[in-house]
């Protein structure tokens, strides 16, 4: 009989899909929103809704020379967590108690979202360059667990 993935395997996976949706010309982001082994929402990085992608309008960011982790406020786009939570709240549906799993750690505009709306634990896969991000869910006392790609239980 064959292995079957771990949930935290089976939930990345989930996000590394909603990545390929993604629009950003710099990262593509991928997440998705569980609670009791059910999908709540999914999200990815990119344009909101009806406007034009960063593919078509290019990117600030990149014509500026900011670093990643910097000014996140010129992006035109919104990160892949925050579009999550913006379908659970148009479709309500609750994600208190959720657990979060993106293929990067989210930002720190992304943690005090993530803190605010009640979840309950943060699995990443990819490490982002914001240590405030850290300090908010270490404060918070918001459980962040980092799985390493190679170090994932996937069956072979």
């Amino acid at each position: 009989m064959r292995e079957r993935p771990s949930w935290d395997v089976y939930f990345m996976d989930i996000a590394r899909a909603a990545a390929t949706r993604s629009t950003c010309l710099r990262r593509q982001v991928g997440a998705v929103l569980v609670r009791e082994k059910r999908i709540l929402a999914t999200g990815y990085n990119g344009a909101p809704s009806g406007l034009t992608h960063c593919a078509e309008a290019g990117c600030l960011r990149d014509r500026l020379g900011v670093p990643a982790g910097e000014r996140h406020e010129i992006c035109r786009g919104s990160h892949a967590e925050q579009n999550l939570l913006v379908q659970a709240a148009r479709y309500g549906t609750s994600v208190a108690g959720a657990t979060l799993y993106c293929t990067n750690e989210p930002c720190s505009i992304c943690t005090k979202l993530l803190i605010s709306a009640g979840i309950a634990q943060i699995v990443y896969e990819a490490v982002y360059p914001d240590p405030l991000a850290r300090e908010l869910r270490d404060e918070a006392g918001l459980p962040t667990s980092h799985l390493d790609r190679d170090d994932l239980d996937r069956p072979r």
